[in-house]
């Protein structure tokens, strides 16, 4: 998991410009937000309960600055006068419940306050009381007080204004640039993640349903934004929200701050308890989605055999499994979700709150802190606990985030074959197999001792039973799959020496089911490769003998093709893909079953064409139907990944062995292809 944490963090450094900026805007947004208490405090201390500060006498002189008159004189708040300025006698505005109480005098001590009924106020503290004697203050009164503090009241207000709005601004920005670096940094992964796939070899994919490659690149991307979009957002936000609170904290009252501290390592030690069980839930849930996916995608491309052979009830059962399984996970993952959600977090926070009033009522602090003090104090521990509920809500998405890269990185970790960019010289196209062997699977040999060659031009035709190894050799030519033993050669070279694109570059390819992508009949034959011409398309069409055909389409060869070209006849598919090989013109052009699953007409077509373009080519092909490869100039005839009969067609017949045998049963001879057989057999 630290490796995974390490590579995310190397993903985000690519795009560390935005990211540090966002967290500079982060910050300035939290000081803004921060500083609402301590303005509370001000006002409150200052400007609300400081009316119970002293009051003096003033002269005249100073009637115009902050002096309040009440019963013909005029009176100032100590913090009001200037330096050196004179006072006059001491007076006392105090509260004692709703009223404001005028002490016509200076006061010894302050305690508990208690207005008896006769007008007298007693002041007690511990064994000592005091009384005083005086007079309520009405409503203009207590107003006329106040009023020289409610321009710096304002002023304050204003600036609290002020900061809400800069930090509003603030935020903004940190969200924006978070949230589009985060794009992009997934963007990056996708497209990191898309190439990856086109490194693999092909049997990665053998082993690998498609569903699941897809939800990596879909599913398990999108859920790796969300730990940059929304994990590390509340976490940056929260982090610095605690660290900036306890930062103040201290500076209002060191000890409330100590009082506080705890929360910090039992925040951890639940991030630590969370991570512990929701890590096996999250991979359970990421494998059952990938899962589901391939499932689904199954199903889709099957739909046709699984409602003509009647598999509906059995489908829906095996997707009914994968989903009950993982609605199993999920439930799970809610229970621990649910028990140490935001909810636990506020009881703590209420445990907080007690403790901190059993703190300051029972011990002796209560006596130097302000109201404003505690207020703030308050305030700030309500802020702190809201970035912790945030951290700990984004506990599963964190989980979730990191299960989902690991799933990432494991597949950009196979290994692949880097794409080579460089363009390579068109070969001659002399192949060569020398006592090949290969198998998919450790000790069950496919291809065995396998050694024939094919020169410049030369057509190669391969038949055996299926499962005889003939798709196998061509596998192995296009470096699909690499030898076990020996070596294959073209034009003297080894191929494993040869990058695989520059092997590739020059050699065509066309299959038994050809698969159209999502476009038109000519994007599909130029695959958009820009140095394949509109000209060079329509002539390889033309060549095919399939121009005329689509000529006829409502759009010509621009007729848009859906997924699979589901639209087009199988002949139609089959001739696209023909000029698609053609159109790149290979040294070395492979047929497998190419026309096996076409109609006589469309085949005739593509023979004739065969004849003209097969010069200077070297052609292997793969044929079940014998009258196709009638011409060819090498015939291997394989069983069970060995070449026992070789030569052209008429060589092949005068044997009368298997190939004699295979012939005569295609033409309608089972007599014949017997006695044949049974000949063999006699002189073997």
């Amino acid at each position: 998991m630290k490796q995974t944490g390490k590579r995310l963090f190397q993903y985000a450094a690519l795009f560390k410009k935005p990211l540090l900026i966002a967290l500079i805007f982060l910050s300035v947004a939290v000081a803004t937000e921060l500083a609402g208490p301590f303005i509370a405090r001000q006002m409150i201390d200052t400007h609300i309960l400081g009316i119970e500060k002293p009051w003096y006498e003033t002269t005249s002189a100073t009637q115009t600055k902050k002096a309040v008159p009440y019963e013909g004189t005029f009176y100032k708040r100590i913090d009001n006068f200037a330096e050196g300025e004179p006072k006059g006698k001491e007076v006392r505005i105090l509260q004692v419940g709703s009223q404001f109480l005028w002490v016509d005098q200076q006061i010894a001590f302050d305690g508990v306050r208690n207005l008896a009924d006769d007008g007298k106020l007693t002041i007690t503290q511990g064994t000592e009381k005091a009384e005083y004697a005086v007079k309520k203050l009405s409503i203009q009164e207590l107003y006329t007080f106040y009023k020289p503090e409610f321009n710096s009241l304002m002023k304050l207000a204003g600036f609290y204004l002020l900061l809400i709005i800069i930090g509003a601004g603030f935020t903004y920005g940190q969200k924006y640039l978070l949230q589009s670096a985060a794009n992009r940094i997934i963007q990056r992964m996708r497209s990191d993640v898309f190439a990856q796939i086109q490194r693999l070899p092909i049997n990665y994919f053998d082993n690998q349903p498609a569903g699941k490659i897809v939800s990596r690149i879909t599913n398990d991307t999108e859920s790796v934004r969300d730990l940059y979009v929304q994990v590390l957002a509340n976490f940056f936000t929260g982090t610095i929200y605690i660290v900036g609170i306890i930062a103040a904290l201290f500076v209002l009252d060191y000890r409330l701050a100590l009082f506080t501290l705890p929360v910090i390592p039992l925040l951890y030690v639940w991030i630590i308890v969370y991570r512990k069980y929701a890590s096996f839930y999250n991979h359970e849930i990421r494998e059952r989605i990938g899962s589901i996916n391939g499932m689904i995608n199954e199903a889709i491309q099957g739909m046709t055999i699984i409602q003509a052979f009647r598999r509906q009830k059995e489908t829906i059962q095996e997707f009914e499994q994968l989903n009950d399984e993982y609605t199993k996970y999920q439930n799970k993952l809610l229970s621990l979700n649910s028990l140490t959600s935001h909810n636990l977090m506020n009881v703590v926070r209420n445990l907080f709150f007690f403790g901190l009033i059993w703190y300051v009522g029972g011990s002796s602090i209560n006596t130097l802190i302000t109201v404003g003090v505690l207020y703030a104090f308050v305030d700030y521990l309500n802020r702190m606990f809201h970035p912790m509920v945030g951290i700990v809500n984004q506990l599963p998405n964190l989980e979730r985030a990191l299960v989902s890269a690991d799933r990432v990185f494991e597949l950009l970790d196979e290994q692949g074959v880097d794409v080579a960019t460089e363009k390579a010289d068109r070969y001659l196209g002399n192949v060569k197999f020398e006592h090949v062997r290969f198998a998919y699977k450790e000790g069950e040999d496919v291809l065995k001792d396998i050694s024939f060659e094919a020169k410049q031009g030369q057509t190669v035709a391969l038949v055996g039973h299926t499962g005889s190894g003939k798709s196998s050799i061509l596998n192995l030519l296009f470096r699909f799959y690499d030898v076990n033993e020996g070596r294959i050669t073209v034009d003297g070279r080894d191929v494993r020496e040869m990058p695989k694109q520059q092997l590739r570059q020059h050699m065509g390819i066309v299959l038994q089911d050809p698969f159209l992508f999502t476009g038109t009949i000519a994007s599909n034959v130029s695959l958009d490769d820009p140095s394949i011409t509109r000209e060079r398309v329509e002539a390889a069409l033309r060549e095919v003998g399939a121009d005329e055909m689509f000529k006829s389409l409502p759009h010509g060869i621009d007729e848009p093709v859906i997924e699979k070209g589901s639209t087009l006849s199988a002949g139609q598919r089959q001739l696209i893909s023909f000029a698609r090989a053609l159109a790149f013109d290979p040294a070395i052009l492979i047929l497998d079953e190419a026309t096996a699953s076409i109609d006589t007409e469309t085949e005739a077509i593509i023979q004739a064409a065969l004849e003209v373009l097969s010069k200077g080519r070297t052609t292997f092909i793969i044929a079940h139907r014998l009258s196709t490869i009638k011409s060819a100039d090498q015939i291997l005839v394989l069983d069970h990944g060995e070449i026992v009969e070789r030569g052209n067609h008429e060589e092949l017949m005068g044997l009368l062995g298997r190939y004699y045998q295979m012939y005569q049963l295609q033409q309608g001879h089972p007599e014949t292809a017997s006695a044949a057989e049974s000949e063999v057999r006699s002189v073997l």
